[in-house]
């Protein structure tokens, strides 16, 4: 009977290695937050949450198991409570990934019809050594998903062109010029 019992009650650790590694690819391919999200970066925090809940989590829910099903070991109802409390943390990465997954899908439309707005202004306005260069534009989120500013270098890279999209703005007067200092120095200052 207990040879039995430990049989099937060994799917914690199984479990665990496993839907870390769900977490990291459902993170990467559904962010739960932002844009983009690494596996590694997932996995690490499917592992964390992971470990908490076998810690914190599956023995009082083992305790629980164990008043319904009074046969059963109590090493065995832990493990059973771990493995669905993994299962719990994988499901919410799912949830709220499908969730977050419209936001992201939005942020990406708002940041290309930004760029595009400032590739038509620039190609139409800028010098004609900026507009040469047009497939060098770098942009930067001001405040996404409204205001961008987008830069281009000249071939040489000694000056820029950089115009400001404020995406809340009809399209023919939503883009004004902004300077000459490029992105990158200007999100040093953010970061």
């Amino acid at each position: 009977m207990r040879l039995r019992w430990r049989l099937h009650g060994a799917w914690m650790w199984p479990a665990f290695i496993v839907l870390t590694i769900a977490d990291g690819l459902l993170a990467n391919w559904l962010p739960i937050a932002g844009d983009s999200e690494s596996p590694v970066a997932g996995a690490l925090l499917g592992a964390f949450l992971g470990l908490a809940a076998i810690v914190f989590v599956a023995p009082p829910l083992g305790m629980l198991m164990r008043r319904l099903r009074r046969d059963m070991p109590r090493i065995v109802a832990r493990d059973y409570a771990g493995a669905t409390a993994l299962i719990a943390i994988t499901a919410a990465f799912l949830v709220i990934g499908l969730v977050h997954h419209q936001t992201v899908l939005v942020d990406r439309h708002a940041l290309e019809d930004a760029v595009a707005r400032a590739e038509a202004f620039i190609g139409e306005r800028a010098p004609d050594q900026f507009r040469q260069n047009l497939a060098s534009a770098d942009t930067f989120e001001l405040q996404p998903p409204l205001i961008y500013r987008t830069c281009v270098n000249n071939f040489e890279q000694t000056e820029t062109y950089c115009v400001v999209v404020n995406r809340s703005k009809p399209f023919a007067n939503s883009v004004t010029v902004s300077g000459s200092e490029p992105n990158r120095v200007l999100s040093q200052g953010t970061g």
